[in-house]
Protein backbone atom coordinates (compact mmCIF):
# COMPACT_ATOMS: atom_id res chain seq x y z
CA UNK A 1 0.00 0.00 0.00
CA UNK A 2 1.08 3.61 -0.66
CA UNK A 3 1.67 6.34 1.75
CA UNK A 4 -1.32 8.39 2.76
CA UNK A 5 -1.28 11.30 0.53
CA UNK A 6 -1.30 14.39 3.13
CA UNK A 7 -3.41 16.63 0.11
CA UNK A 8 -5.22 16.59 -3.05
CA UNK A 9 -3.44 16.08 -6.05
CA UNK A 10 -5.32 18.69 -8.41
CA UNK A 11 -4.58 16.10 -11.45
CA UNK A 12 -6.39 12.95 -9.51
CA UNK A 13 -9.99 13.48 -10.12
CA UNK A 14 -12.64 10.37 -10.41
CA UNK A 15 -11.20 8.59 -13.83
CA UNK A 16 -15.19 8.63 -15.32
CA UNK A 17 -16.67 11.24 -13.49
CA UNK A 18 -18.78 13.51 -16.11
CA UNK A 19 -17.44 16.60 -16.48
CA UNK A 20 -18.11 19.51 -14.26
CA UNK A 21 -20.25 16.65 -12.59
CA UNK A 22 -23.33 16.90 -14.88
CA UNK A 23 -26.51 16.96 -13.48
CA UNK A 24 -29.21 13.90 -13.97
CA UNK A 25 -31.72 15.25 -16.91
CA UNK A 26 -35.51 15.94 -15.85
CA UNK A 27 -34.06 15.97 -11.72
CA UNK A 28 -34.41 19.51 -10.41
CA UNK A 29 -30.60 20.18 -8.33
CA UNK A 30 -31.33 21.70 -4.82
CA UNK A 31 -29.56 24.39 -3.83
CA UNK A 32 -28.35 23.62 -0.24
CA UNK A 33 -25.19 24.77 1.39
CA UNK A 34 -22.40 26.02 -0.91
CA UNK A 35 -18.77 25.48 -1.16
CA UNK A 36 -17.74 27.84 1.79
CA UNK A 37 -19.42 25.18 4.00
CA UNK A 38 -17.07 22.81 3.41
CA UNK A 39 -14.13 21.82 5.49
CA UNK A 40 -12.36 19.06 7.03
CA UNK A 41 -14.82 16.59 8.90
CA UNK A 42 -17.86 17.86 7.07
CA UNK A 43 -19.87 15.20 4.64
CA UNK A 44 -20.76 15.55 1.33
CA UNK A 45 -23.88 13.90 0.54
CA UNK A 46 -24.59 13.17 -2.87
CA UNK A 47 -28.19 14.15 -4.47
CA UNK A 48 -30.55 12.60 -6.78
CA UNK A 49 -29.51 15.18 -9.35
CA UNK A 50 -25.71 14.18 -9.12
CA UNK A 51 -25.45 12.18 -12.87
CA UNK A 52 -22.67 9.73 -11.58
CA UNK A 53 -23.25 6.31 -11.24
CA UNK A 54 -19.72 5.90 -9.18
CA UNK A 55 -21.32 8.32 -6.62
CA UNK A 56 -25.09 7.36 -6.49
CA UNK A 57 -26.05 7.29 -2.92
CA UNK A 58 -23.06 8.67 -1.99
CA UNK A 59 -21.53 10.12 1.25
CA UNK A 60 -18.31 11.42 1.51
CA UNK A 61 -16.15 12.19 4.72
CA UNK A 62 -13.72 15.24 3.89
CA UNK A 63 -10.24 15.00 4.55
CA UNK A 64 -8.56 18.13 3.09
CA UNK A 65 -10.21 21.19 1.18
CA UNK A 66 -8.18 23.86 -0.07
CA UNK A 67 -6.91 26.02 -2.78
CA UNK A 68 -5.82 23.14 -4.70
CA UNK A 69 -8.96 21.24 -4.32
CA UNK A 70 -10.89 18.50 -2.18
CA UNK A 71 -9.87 15.12 -0.85
CA UNK A 72 -12.48 12.66 1.34
CA UNK A 73 -13.20 9.20 1.66
CA UNK A 74 -16.39 7.61 0.90
CA UNK A 75 -18.16 6.01 3.86
CA UNK A 76 -20.13 2.87 3.83
CA UNK A 77 -18.90 1.35 0.93
CA UNK A 78 -17.20 -2.15 2.53
CA UNK A 79 -15.20 -4.51 0.17
CA UNK A 80 -14.58 -8.26 0.91
CA UNK A 81 -10.62 -7.43 1.54
CA UNK A 82 -9.90 -8.37 5.05
CA UNK A 83 -7.72 -6.10 6.93
CA UNK A 84 -6.10 -8.69 8.62
CA UNK A 85 -5.14 -10.26 5.69
CA UNK A 86 -3.27 -6.77 4.17
CA UNK A 87 -2.51 -4.78 7.38
CA UNK A 88 -2.52 -7.68 10.30
CA UNK A 89 -1.36 -5.19 12.74
CA UNK A 90 -3.71 -3.10 12.27
CA UNK A 91 -6.84 -5.75 12.56
CA UNK A 92 -7.66 -5.63 16.14
CA UNK A 93 -8.56 -1.74 16.24
CA UNK A 94 -10.55 -1.81 13.04
CA UNK A 95 -14.23 -1.50 14.11
CA UNK A 96 -16.32 -4.72 12.28
CA UNK A 97 -16.77 -5.44 9.53
CA UNK A 98 -12.89 -5.73 9.51
CA UNK A 99 -12.68 -5.19 5.99
CA UNK A 100 -11.35 -2.10 3.38
CA UNK A 101 -13.22 -0.05 3.32
CA UNK A 102 -13.77 1.46 -0.90
CA UNK A 103 -12.75 4.81 -0.29
CA UNK A 104 -13.37 6.36 -4.18
CA UNK A 105 -12.01 5.58 -7.39
CA UNK A 106 -9.35 7.74 -7.13
CA UNK A 107 -5.41 5.78 -6.50
CA UNK A 108 -7.00 2.54 -5.23
CA UNK A 109 -4.19 1.22 -4.76
CA UNK A 110 -3.41 3.34 -1.72
CA UNK A 111 -4.37 2.85 1.88
CA UNK A 112 -5.45 5.57 4.09
CA UNK A 113 -6.55 5.10 7.52
CA UNK A 114 -9.28 6.65 9.60
CA UNK A 115 -9.33 6.89 13.70
CA UNK A 116 -11.37 7.76 16.25
CA UNK A 117 -9.53 8.85 19.73
CA UNK A 118 -11.40 7.91 22.88
CA UNK A 119 -12.17 9.86 25.52
CA UNK A 120 -9.36 12.23 27.12
CA UNK A 121 -9.45 10.26 30.24
CA UNK A 122 -8.19 7.17 28.16
CA UNK A 123 -5.53 9.44 26.39
CA UNK A 124 -1.55 9.75 27.88
CA UNK A 125 -0.50 13.34 28.84
CA UNK A 126 1.55 15.01 26.05
CA UNK A 127 3.86 18.26 25.92
CA UNK A 128 2.84 20.78 24.75
CA UNK A 129 5.34 20.46 22.61
CA UNK A 130 4.76 17.44 21.01
CA UNK A 131 3.24 17.29 17.53
CA UNK A 132 0.77 15.34 16.52
CA UNK A 133 1.92 13.53 14.01
CA UNK A 134 4.78 12.35 15.71
CA UNK A 135 2.71 9.22 17.15
CA UNK A 136 1.16 8.76 13.78
CA UNK A 137 -1.75 10.68 14.24
CA UNK A 138 -3.05 13.60 12.34
CA UNK A 139 -6.15 15.78 13.06
CA UNK A 140 -8.73 15.66 10.83
CA UNK A 141 -11.78 17.06 12.88
CA UNK A 142 -12.52 16.66 16.41
CA UNK A 143 -12.03 13.05 17.76
CA UNK A 144 -10.40 11.90 13.71
CA UNK A 145 -7.83 11.42 12.95
CA UNK A 146 -5.49 10.28 9.65
CA UNK A 147 -3.34 7.24 10.62
CA UNK A 148 0.24 7.09 9.47
CA UNK A 149 0.02 2.95 8.59
CA UNK A 150 3.52 3.01 9.46
CA UNK A 151 3.25 3.68 13.07
CA UNK A 152 3.17 1.12 15.87
CA UNK A 153 -0.43 0.27 16.19
CA UNK A 154 0.25 -1.30 19.60
CA UNK A 155 1.36 2.66 20.16
CA UNK A 156 -1.96 3.88 19.87
CA UNK A 157 -3.90 0.99 21.15
CA UNK A 158 -5.18 3.02 24.23
CA UNK A 159 -5.78 6.32 22.21
CA UNK A 160 -8.16 4.85 19.90
CA UNK A 161 -11.70 3.38 19.63
CA UNK A 162 -11.51 2.73 16.97
CA UNK A 163 -10.41 2.66 13.09
CA UNK A 164 -11.52 2.18 9.26
CA UNK A 165 -9.08 1.47 6.51
CA UNK A 166 -9.89 3.04 2.87
CA UNK A 167 -8.50 1.85 -0.13
CA UNK A 168 -9.08 5.07 -2.60
CA UNK A 169 -10.16 8.31 -2.05
CA UNK A 170 -12.15 10.73 -3.58
CA UNK A 171 -11.21 13.74 -5.23
CA UNK A 172 -11.62 17.19 -7.12
CA UNK A 173 -9.78 19.58 -8.50
CA UNK A 174 -9.95 23.08 -7.87
CA UNK A 175 -13.34 24.65 -8.72
CA UNK A 176 -15.01 21.07 -9.42
CA UNK A 177 -16.85 20.70 -6.28
CA UNK A 178 -18.16 24.36 -6.23
CA UNK A 179 -19.23 24.23 -9.99
CA UNK A 180 -21.11 20.78 -8.67
CA UNK A 181 -22.32 21.95 -5.85
CA UNK A 182 -23.93 24.80 -7.60
CA UNK A 183 -25.85 22.58 -9.77
CA UNK A 184 -27.43 21.17 -6.87
CA UNK A 185 -25.63 17.96 -6.80
CA UNK A 186 -24.00 17.41 -3.52
CA UNK A 187 -24.83 19.01 -0.15
CA UNK A 188 -22.72 19.67 2.63
CA UNK A 189 -23.58 18.47 6.16
CA UNK A 190 -21.70 18.71 9.56
CA UNK A 191 -20.27 15.44 10.26
CA UNK A 192 -18.91 13.37 13.34
CA UNK A 193 -16.52 11.03 14.55
CA UNK A 194 -19.62 8.48 14.89
CA UNK A 195 -20.05 8.73 11.02
CA UNK A 196 -16.68 7.11 10.50
CA UNK A 197 -17.36 3.81 12.00
CA UNK A 198 -20.88 3.61 11.66
CA UNK A 199 -21.89 -0.09 10.94
CA UNK A 200 -24.56 1.52 8.34
CA UNK A 201 -23.46 1.30 4.37
CA UNK A 202 -24.81 2.63 1.05
CA UNK A 203 -28.43 3.97 0.86
CA UNK A 204 -28.94 2.76 5.05
CA UNK A 205 -26.18 5.57 5.42
CA UNK A 206 -27.47 7.85 2.96
CA UNK A 207 -30.56 8.02 4.55
CA UNK A 208 -29.69 8.09 7.99
CA UNK A 209 -27.42 10.92 7.00
CA UNK A 210 -30.59 12.45 5.55
CA UNK A 211 -32.93 12.05 8.51
CA UNK A 212 -31.08 14.29 10.88
CA UNK A 213 -31.14 17.30 8.69
CA UNK A 214 -33.95 19.74 8.58
CA UNK A 215 -35.89 21.13 5.50
CA UNK A 216 -35.78 19.62 2.25
CA UNK A 217 -32.98 17.18 2.99
CA UNK A 218 -34.98 15.07 5.40
CA UNK A 219 -37.41 14.55 2.73
CA UNK A 220 -35.03 13.16 0.70
CA UNK A 221 -34.20 10.68 2.99
CA UNK A 222 -37.45 8.82 1.74
CA UNK A 223 -36.55 9.58 -2.07
CA UNK A 224 -34.37 6.14 -4.34
CA UNK A 225 -30.63 7.65 -4.28
CA UNK A 226 -31.44 6.83 -7.87
CA UNK A 227 -33.88 8.48 -9.51
CA UNK A 228 -34.32 6.25 -12.27
CA UNK A 229 -35.10 3.14 -9.82
CA UNK A 230 -38.49 6.06 -9.30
Amino acid sequence: MNAVPSSPDPESRPPVRPVAGARRRGVPGLSIGSVTDVVPGSLLVAMPALDDENFAGAVVYVLDHGDTGTLGVVLGQPSEVQIRDVLPGWSDLAVEPGVFHVGGPCEADTALCLAVSGPPARRPARSATDEEDDDGLRSVAAGVHLVDLDADPGALAGRLTGLRVFAGYAGWSRGQLAVEMGQGSWACVPGSPDDVLSSRAGADLWRAVLRRQRGPLAVLATAPTDPSEN
